[in-house]
Protein backbone atom coordinates (compact mmCIF):
# COMPACT_ATOMS: atom_id res chain seq x y z
CA UNK A 1 0.00 0.00 0.00
CA UNK A 2 2.88 2.37 0.79
CA UNK A 3 4.42 1.63 -2.60
CA UNK A 4 1.15 2.22 -4.48
CA UNK A 5 0.24 5.41 -2.58
CA UNK A 6 3.75 6.81 -3.08
CA UNK A 7 3.21 7.03 -6.85
CA UNK A 8 0.75 9.92 -6.56
CA UNK A 9 1.13 11.17 -2.99
CA UNK A 10 3.79 12.47 -0.64
CA UNK A 11 4.15 9.88 2.14
CA UNK A 12 5.63 10.00 5.62
CA UNK A 13 5.88 6.45 6.94
CA UNK A 14 6.58 6.10 10.67
CA UNK A 15 7.13 3.20 13.01
CA UNK A 16 8.27 2.48 16.51
CA UNK A 17 11.79 1.10 16.78
CA UNK A 18 10.57 -2.48 16.84
CA UNK A 19 12.90 -5.34 15.88
CA UNK A 20 10.83 -7.21 13.29
CA UNK A 21 9.35 -4.12 11.61
CA UNK A 22 12.75 -2.42 11.33
CA UNK A 23 14.49 -5.49 9.87
CA UNK A 24 11.64 -6.29 7.47
CA UNK A 25 11.59 -2.69 6.25
CA UNK A 26 15.26 -3.11 5.29
CA UNK A 27 14.52 -6.37 3.46
CA UNK A 28 11.64 -4.73 1.57
CA UNK A 29 13.40 -1.36 1.02
CA UNK A 30 10.77 0.71 2.85
CA UNK A 31 11.97 4.06 4.14
CA UNK A 32 10.74 4.31 7.74
CA UNK A 33 11.04 7.27 10.09
CA UNK A 34 11.68 5.54 13.42
CA UNK A 35 10.05 7.48 16.25
CA UNK A 36 9.85 6.04 19.75
CA UNK A 37 10.06 2.39 20.74
CA UNK A 38 8.03 -0.60 21.84
CA UNK A 39 7.05 -0.34 25.51
CA UNK A 40 7.70 -3.95 26.52
CA UNK A 41 5.32 -6.11 28.54
CA UNK A 42 4.43 -3.87 31.52
CA UNK A 43 1.56 -1.36 31.64
CA UNK A 44 3.90 1.36 32.92
CA UNK A 45 6.40 0.69 30.13
CA UNK A 46 3.70 0.78 27.45
CA UNK A 47 2.24 4.03 28.78
CA UNK A 48 5.62 5.74 29.12
CA UNK A 49 6.68 4.72 25.59
CA UNK A 50 3.35 5.86 24.15
CA UNK A 51 3.61 9.30 25.81
CA UNK A 52 7.22 9.69 24.65
CA UNK A 53 6.33 8.62 21.12
CA UNK A 54 3.42 11.05 20.90
CA UNK A 55 5.66 13.86 22.08
CA UNK A 56 8.27 13.22 19.36
CA UNK A 57 5.71 12.28 16.71
CA UNK A 58 3.73 15.51 17.15
CA UNK A 59 6.67 17.66 15.98
CA UNK A 60 7.15 15.48 12.88
CA UNK A 61 3.45 15.53 11.98
CA UNK A 62 3.08 19.29 12.41
CA UNK A 63 6.15 19.78 10.18
CA UNK A 64 4.91 17.34 7.52
CA UNK A 65 1.31 18.69 7.65
CA UNK A 66 -0.51 15.67 6.13
CA UNK A 67 -4.04 15.75 4.71
CA UNK A 68 -4.75 12.22 5.90
CA UNK A 69 -3.53 9.59 8.37
CA UNK A 70 -3.68 5.85 7.60
CA UNK A 71 -2.76 3.44 10.39
CA UNK A 72 -3.20 -0.07 11.66
CA UNK A 73 -5.14 1.31 14.66
CA UNK A 74 -2.18 3.13 16.22
CA UNK A 75 -3.25 4.88 19.46
CA UNK A 76 -0.54 7.54 18.94
CA UNK A 77 -1.66 8.20 15.35
CA UNK A 78 -5.29 8.39 16.52
CA UNK A 79 -4.63 10.85 19.35
CA UNK A 80 -2.41 13.19 17.33
CA UNK A 81 -4.68 13.13 14.26
CA UNK A 82 -7.72 13.90 16.41
CA UNK A 83 -5.85 16.55 18.38
CA UNK A 84 -4.77 18.59 15.37
CA UNK A 85 -7.74 17.83 13.11
CA UNK A 86 -6.39 15.34 10.54
CA UNK A 87 -8.81 12.79 9.09
CA UNK A 88 -7.82 9.22 9.95
CA UNK A 89 -8.56 5.91 8.21
CA UNK A 90 -7.57 2.78 10.11
CA UNK A 91 -7.32 -0.93 9.39
CA UNK A 92 -7.77 -3.68 11.96
CA UNK A 93 -8.27 -7.44 12.10
CA UNK A 94 -7.75 -7.61 15.86
CA UNK A 95 -10.84 -6.75 17.95
CA UNK A 96 -9.29 -8.94 20.66
CA UNK A 97 -6.58 -6.26 21.16
CA UNK A 98 -8.92 -4.43 23.53
CA UNK A 99 -6.48 -1.85 24.92
CA UNK A 100 -5.41 -0.65 21.47
CA UNK A 101 -8.99 -0.66 20.11
CA UNK A 102 -10.28 1.46 23.02
CA UNK A 103 -7.51 4.01 22.47
CA UNK A 104 -7.77 4.22 18.68
CA UNK A 105 -11.18 3.23 17.27
CA UNK A 106 -13.30 6.10 18.76
CA UNK A 107 -11.08 8.69 17.02
CA UNK A 108 -11.04 7.34 13.46
CA UNK A 109 -13.35 8.50 10.66
CA UNK A 110 -13.43 5.14 8.86
CA UNK A 111 -12.37 1.65 9.92
CA UNK A 112 -11.61 -1.07 7.33
CA UNK A 113 -11.88 -4.69 8.50
CA UNK A 114 -11.95 -8.23 6.99
CA UNK A 115 -15.44 -9.45 6.11
CA UNK A 116 -15.19 -12.46 8.45
CA UNK A 117 -15.27 -10.16 11.51
CA UNK A 118 -18.73 -8.86 12.57
CA UNK A 119 -18.93 -5.05 12.70
CA UNK A 120 -20.34 -5.25 16.24
CA UNK A 121 -16.94 -6.44 17.46
CA UNK A 122 -15.72 -2.88 16.83
CA UNK A 123 -18.94 -0.93 17.47
CA UNK A 124 -18.54 -1.70 21.18
CA UNK A 125 -15.32 0.37 21.16
CA UNK A 126 -17.09 3.56 20.09
CA UNK A 127 -17.55 3.70 16.31
CA UNK A 128 -20.84 3.56 14.37
CA UNK A 129 -21.58 0.69 11.97
CA UNK A 130 -21.82 3.01 8.96
CA UNK A 131 -18.20 4.06 9.51
CA UNK A 132 -16.96 0.44 9.35
CA UNK A 133 -16.20 -0.94 5.89
CA UNK A 134 -15.79 -4.64 5.17
CA UNK A 135 -13.33 -5.91 2.55
CA UNK A 136 -13.45 -9.49 1.29
CA UNK A 137 -9.91 -10.50 2.20
CA UNK A 138 -7.75 -11.29 5.18
CA UNK A 139 -4.62 -9.18 5.61
CA UNK A 140 -2.23 -12.05 4.98
CA UNK A 141 -3.61 -12.31 1.43
CA UNK A 142 -1.91 -9.00 0.55
CA UNK A 143 1.46 -10.32 1.80
CA UNK A 144 1.09 -13.66 0.01
CA UNK A 145 0.18 -11.98 -3.31
CA UNK A 146 3.02 -9.47 -3.08
CA UNK A 147 5.65 -9.91 -5.76
CA UNK A 148 8.75 -10.43 -3.69
CA UNK A 149 11.98 -12.19 -4.49
CA UNK A 150 12.30 -15.52 -2.70
CA UNK A 151 15.69 -15.43 -0.96
CA UNK A 152 17.94 -18.38 -0.13
CA UNK A 153 18.16 -19.33 3.54
CA UNK A 154 20.99 -21.24 5.26
CA UNK A 155 18.91 -24.39 5.75
CA UNK A 156 19.78 -27.96 4.78
CA UNK A 157 17.46 -28.57 1.81
CA UNK A 158 17.96 -32.34 2.07
CA UNK A 159 15.95 -32.41 5.31
CA UNK A 160 12.29 -31.60 5.86
CA UNK A 161 11.69 -28.33 7.68
CA UNK A 162 9.35 -27.58 10.59
CA UNK A 163 8.90 -23.91 11.51
CA UNK A 164 7.53 -22.88 14.92
CA UNK A 165 6.37 -19.33 15.65
CA UNK A 166 6.13 -18.53 19.40
CA UNK A 167 3.14 -16.52 20.57
CA UNK A 168 3.18 -12.81 21.41
CA UNK A 169 4.84 -12.35 24.80
CA UNK A 170 4.55 -8.58 25.23
CA UNK A 171 1.13 -7.64 23.81
CA UNK A 172 -1.45 -6.16 26.20
CA UNK A 173 -4.03 -8.82 25.23
CA UNK A 174 -1.85 -11.79 26.23
CA UNK A 175 -3.15 -13.67 29.26
CA UNK A 176 -2.18 -17.02 30.68
CA UNK A 177 0.88 -19.19 30.37
CA UNK A 178 3.28 -19.67 27.50
CA UNK A 179 2.24 -22.56 25.23
CA UNK A 180 5.03 -22.60 22.68
CA UNK A 181 7.92 -23.77 24.91
CA UNK A 182 6.25 -27.15 25.52
CA UNK A 183 5.56 -27.51 21.81
CA UNK A 184 9.18 -26.66 20.88
CA UNK A 185 10.46 -29.17 23.42
CA UNK A 186 8.18 -31.95 22.16
CA UNK A 187 8.90 -31.33 18.47
CA UNK A 188 12.69 -31.02 18.92
CA UNK A 189 12.71 -34.29 20.88
CA UNK A 190 10.66 -36.26 18.35
CA UNK A 191 12.03 -34.78 15.09
CA UNK A 192 15.74 -34.38 15.86
CA UNK A 193 16.71 -35.38 12.31
CA UNK A 194 14.66 -32.56 10.77
CA UNK A 195 15.29 -28.84 10.38
CA UNK A 196 13.40 -27.28 13.30
CA UNK A 197 13.38 -23.50 13.05
CA UNK A 198 11.97 -21.20 15.73
CA UNK A 199 11.17 -17.65 14.67
CA UNK A 200 11.16 -15.44 17.76
CA UNK A 201 9.47 -12.01 17.93
CA UNK A 202 11.44 -10.02 20.50
CA UNK A 203 15.08 -9.88 21.59
CA UNK A 204 13.96 -10.82 25.13
CA UNK A 205 11.99 -13.78 23.75
CA UNK A 206 14.98 -14.85 21.66
CA UNK A 207 17.23 -14.70 24.75
CA UNK A 208 14.81 -16.81 26.82
CA UNK A 209 14.51 -19.40 24.07
CA UNK A 210 18.30 -19.64 23.75
CA UNK A 211 18.59 -20.29 27.49
CA UNK A 212 15.89 -22.97 27.46
CA UNK A 213 16.93 -24.69 24.24
CA UNK A 214 20.71 -24.20 24.24
CA UNK A 215 21.41 -27.78 23.14
CA UNK A 216 19.24 -27.60 20.02
CA UNK A 217 20.43 -25.39 17.15
CA UNK A 218 16.95 -24.36 16.17
CA UNK A 219 16.66 -20.62 16.77
CA UNK A 220 16.66 -18.24 13.80
CA UNK A 221 19.19 -15.52 14.64
CA UNK A 222 17.97 -12.96 12.13
CA UNK A 223 14.61 -11.62 11.04
CA UNK A 224 13.79 -13.23 7.69
CA UNK A 225 11.30 -12.56 4.92
CA UNK A 226 8.26 -14.70 5.72
CA UNK A 227 7.64 -15.85 2.15
CA UNK A 228 11.24 -17.01 1.72
CA UNK A 229 11.01 -19.06 4.92
CA UNK A 230 7.54 -20.48 4.22
CA UNK A 231 8.64 -21.43 0.71
CA UNK A 232 10.93 -24.12 2.18
CA UNK A 233 8.61 -25.10 5.07
CA UNK A 234 7.00 -28.55 5.20
CA UNK A 235 4.97 -27.89 8.36
CA UNK A 236 4.23 -24.56 10.06
CA UNK A 237 3.16 -24.38 13.72
CA UNK A 238 1.89 -20.96 14.78
CA UNK A 239 -0.09 -19.21 17.49
CA UNK A 240 -2.95 -18.33 15.12
CA UNK A 241 -1.75 -14.87 14.09
CA UNK A 242 -0.64 -13.27 10.83
CA UNK A 243 2.11 -15.74 9.97
CA UNK A 244 -0.27 -18.66 10.55
CA UNK A 245 -2.56 -17.06 7.97
CA UNK A 246 0.34 -16.44 5.54
CA UNK A 247 1.42 -20.08 5.74
CA UNK A 248 -2.14 -21.32 5.24
CA UNK A 249 -2.75 -19.11 2.17
CA UNK A 250 0.55 -20.29 0.65
CA UNK A 251 -0.69 -23.86 0.96
CA UNK A 252 1.83 -24.84 3.65
CA UNK A 253 0.40 -27.51 6.01
CA UNK A 254 -0.38 -25.38 9.07
CA UNK A 255 -1.18 -26.10 12.71
CA UNK A 256 -2.50 -23.42 15.08
CA UNK A 257 -2.06 -23.84 18.83
CA UNK A 258 -4.68 -21.11 19.26
CA UNK A 259 -2.79 -18.89 21.73
CA UNK A 260 -5.05 -15.92 21.00
CA UNK A 261 -8.54 -16.88 19.77
CA UNK A 262 -9.48 -14.70 16.79
CA UNK A 263 -11.86 -14.57 13.82
CA UNK A 264 -9.16 -14.98 11.17
CA UNK A 265 -7.86 -18.22 12.68
CA UNK A 266 -11.44 -19.50 13.06
CA UNK A 267 -12.12 -18.80 9.38
CA UNK A 268 -8.95 -20.63 8.25
CA UNK A 269 -9.81 -23.65 10.41
CA UNK A 270 -13.36 -23.61 9.03
CA UNK A 271 -12.24 -23.65 5.37
CA UNK A 272 -9.74 -26.44 6.10
CA UNK A 273 -6.45 -24.58 5.56
CA UNK A 274 -5.45 -24.77 9.24
CA UNK A 275 -5.66 -27.59 11.78
CA UNK A 276 -6.11 -26.50 15.39
CA UNK A 277 -4.43 -28.42 18.21
CA UNK A 278 -3.26 -27.19 21.62
CA UNK A 279 -1.77 -30.30 23.20
CA UNK A 280 2.02 -30.58 22.49
CA UNK A 281 1.96 -34.40 22.20
CA UNK A 282 -1.04 -34.33 19.86
CA UNK A 283 0.66 -31.61 17.79
CA UNK A 284 3.68 -33.90 17.48
CA UNK A 285 1.45 -36.76 16.25
CA UNK A 286 -0.25 -34.40 13.81
CA UNK A 287 3.11 -33.19 12.45
CA UNK A 288 4.18 -36.80 11.85
CA UNK A 289 0.92 -37.51 10.01
CA UNK A 290 1.32 -34.40 7.83
CA UNK A 291 4.95 -35.21 6.98
CA UNK A 292 3.95 -38.67 5.73
CA UNK A 293 0.78 -37.50 3.99
CA UNK A 294 0.88 -36.70 0.28
CA UNK A 295 -2.05 -34.26 0.50
CA UNK A 296 -1.36 -30.95 -1.27
CA UNK A 297 -3.07 -27.83 0.13
CA UNK A 298 -1.77 -25.46 -2.54
CA UNK A 299 -4.67 -25.80 -5.01
CA UNK A 300 -7.25 -25.23 -2.26
CA UNK A 301 -5.26 -22.28 -0.87
CA UNK A 302 -4.94 -20.75 -4.35
CA UNK A 303 -8.70 -21.05 -4.94
CA UNK A 304 -9.53 -19.36 -1.62
CA UNK A 305 -6.89 -16.67 -2.19
CA UNK A 306 -8.14 -15.89 -5.71
CA UNK A 307 -11.65 -15.14 -4.34
CA UNK A 308 -10.27 -12.39 -2.08
CA UNK A 309 -10.25 -8.75 -3.14
CA UNK A 310 -7.42 -6.23 -2.83
CA UNK A 311 -8.08 -4.06 0.28
CA UNK A 312 -6.07 -1.26 -1.36
CA UNK A 313 -8.93 -0.64 -3.82
CA UNK A 314 -11.34 -0.27 -0.89
CA UNK A 315 -8.88 2.14 0.73
CA UNK A 316 -8.76 4.28 -2.43
CA UNK A 317 -12.59 4.44 -2.50
CA UNK A 318 -12.69 5.53 1.15
CA UNK A 319 -9.97 8.16 0.62
CA UNK A 320 -12.03 9.67 -2.23
CA UNK A 321 -15.18 9.77 -0.10
CA UNK A 322 -13.67 11.48 2.94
Amino acid sequence: MISKLSKNHKILCTSRNYREVVELSKIKNINLRLIGKHGGSTKEGKLYSSIQRMNHLLNEIVKFAPDLTISFCSPEAARISYGIGIKHIAFSDSPHAEAVMRLAVPFVQKLLIPWVIPKNEFVKYGISKENIIHYKAIDAAVIVREKSKIGKLPVNQNKKTIVIRPEESEAAYIRGKNKSNSIIREISKKFENYNILVLSRYISQKKNLKEKFSKEKILMDKVVDGKSLLNITDVFIGSGGTMTAEAALMGVPTISYHAVPNYIEEYLVRVGLVKRETDPKKISILVEKILHDKKDNRIKAKTILSAMEDPYLKLVDVIKKI
